[in-house]
């Protein structure tokens, strides 16, 4: 455990932004799979969903904006395929 008043602070900071982050990223893999699960009209809205929220996560600084990249293009390609 941390002596130095900052670093305590820092932890509890960390901590809270970890659960935070884990909460978002939760969220992105239900509605990835989700989406990539569902078809016809539907498929279309929870695509268009995952996409936002992947954005929205990129944006905050929970996902690298490559990744977030990387992840709406399988998002994208698989949905597309499989019609």
């Amino acid at each position: 455990m941390a002596n130095i008043k900052s670093q305590i602070k820092r932890n509890r900071q960390n901590e809270a932004a970890r659960e935070r982050n884990r909460a978002v990223r939760s969220e992105l893999k239900t509605r990835t799979k989700a989406a990539e699960q569902a078809t016809g009209e539907e498929r279309d809205e929870l695509v268009r969903l995952a996409v936002k929220r992947i954005d929205q996560a990129a944006a905050k600084g929970v996902l690298h904006k490559n990744t977030a990249a990387r992840r709406k293009s399988r998002l994208m390609r698989s949905a597309g395929s499989s019609d």
